[in-house]
């Protein structure tokens, strides 16, 4: 009778490995000295694949751990050839394989070239990112970049700067996927984003606003509720700047203070120029205006000394036109502002990061200051701000008459 091999006890020992670090089904041959891997499922043809490495004693860890790689890319859906080839590094990744390819983007965008920080990426490209992987493995999925740029992009105000960063950031994932993770030519982005990030709708007649003002005891209510921990203390001081001075968010990476010729007082200056209809505006001296609190006494936030001391360190603000982003986010985590917003919503009212710059106009309006002075200190003209701010005009306007028909 002739005899059977039962094996070597290395090759015995392997076998078992494989069977510990699989699943049913998962077995290894020798075939021409090499091995190779077979799997058999119920109800499926039995498949199989050789490796590249020999059927040797030294080659057990080896080959343990590449059939444990591909047994997990076929649990991520990859079929076992194609698992196999990914594991040996010469194959594309399959085109639904999308949770690996965010991986892999995000890794690229953390750890290598130009690096972002954790939280710019946790800002700007997690949101559309994820609602893009939920979109592509669901039921109905996009079929292209086309089709996946609109879904994703609806959720964002046509033309608003979060929509455009976040059209930016999906487009970059979706060329990373093609250039990187070889994904059909399908899903690359068009270069031009703007038909997907549009334009903001034109203003009503009714005057629609992008927000309201808060009132002084709103801002100090909701600054008296913000943690008292140190990026709390930061973040406070920060939103007491924009209170005070009337700033745009973006601006407070763009203040200084400076020294008024006429005087020699010190002064805030803002150096930001703003492109408008009319050109860019040009940097200007900012005028503080206190807010009052429940007894009528004004704040004294000593805002001018503690900047020239270093006493003020502001939180991260991201790059640009992202500083309005950094605020809304921070806010939106504290139930101070929810509560505000709520309150606000009631009275048919919204509250935005710009509303702090919206009550420095209103507060200016009451304190009697002429809209053009208020339009100077703010960086705009008299003509927007006439325009954008109904109590300046309308408001003044009647108390103008109703001044002259009492003399």
């Amino acid at each position: 009778m002739p005899r059977v091999r039962l094996g070597e006890s290395w090759e015995l020992a392997l076998r078992v490995g494989v069977r510990s670090s699989t699943a049913r089904g998962w077995t290894l041959r020798e075939q021409d000295h090499f091995a190779r891997l077979e799997v058999r499922i119920a109800g499926s043809p039995r498949q199989t694949v050789a490796l590249p490495f020999r059927w040797s004693q030294q080659e057990v860890g080896p080959i343990l751990a590449r059939v444990r790689n591909i047994y997990l890319l076929t649990l991520k859906g990859h079929g076992l050839r194609d698992a196999a080839a990914i594991a040996e590094g010469r194959g594309p990744r399959r085109t639904d394989s999308w949770s690996d390819a965010l991986q892999g983007f995000r890794s690229q965008k953390l750890e290598h070239g130009g690096a972002i920080k954790p939280s710019t990426w946790e800002q700007h490209y997690a949101p559309v990112l994820e609602l893009a992987l939920q979109q592509l493995e669901g039921q109905k999925r996009p079929t292209d970049a086309i089709s996946l740029l609109d879904a994703c992009l609806r959720g964002w105000a046509p033309g608003s700067r979060a929509r455009q960063i976040r059209a930016q950031s999906l487009a970059q994932f979706l060329r990373h996927c093609v250039e990187r993770e070889k994904f059909p030519e399908s899903w690359r982005p068009p270069a031009d984003l703007r038909p997907h990030i549009g334009v903001a709708a034109a203003e009503t007649a009714a005057g629609h606003r992008k927000g309201d003002p808060f009132t002084d005891l709103e801002v100090l209510q909701l600054i008296d509720a913000l943690p008292t921990d140190e990026p709390g203390r930061r973040w406070a001081d920060a939103l007491r700047l924009l209170a005070e001075l009337g700033l745009r968010p973006i601006e407070l990476q763009h203040l200084g203070v400076r020294s008024d010729p006429g005087s020699g007082k010190p002064l805030w200056w803002c150096s930001y120029r703003k492109r408008s209809g009319g050109g860019m505006t040009t940097p200007r001296w900012v005028h503080p205006l206190p807010l009052t609190d429940w007894d009528g006494r004004r704040q004294d936030w000593q805002l001018l000394e503690r900047w020239r001391a270093g006493a003020i360190e502001l939180p991260p603000l991201g790059a640009g036109p992202g500083a309005a982003d950094a605020i809304g986010t921070y806010l939106k985590r504290q139930r101070g502002w929810r509560e505000l917003r709520e309150r606000m919503a009631t009275r048919g009212e919204r509250a935005v990061p710009y509303s702090f710059r919206h009550g420095y106009s209103l507060r200016g309006h009451q304190l009697g200051i002429d809209p053009g002075s208020v339009a100077l200190s703010m960086g705009h003209s008299l003509e927007v701000h006439l325009r954008s701010y109904p109590w300046a005009s309308g408001q003044g306007a009647a108390a103008a008459f109703a001044k002259a028909l009492a003399t």
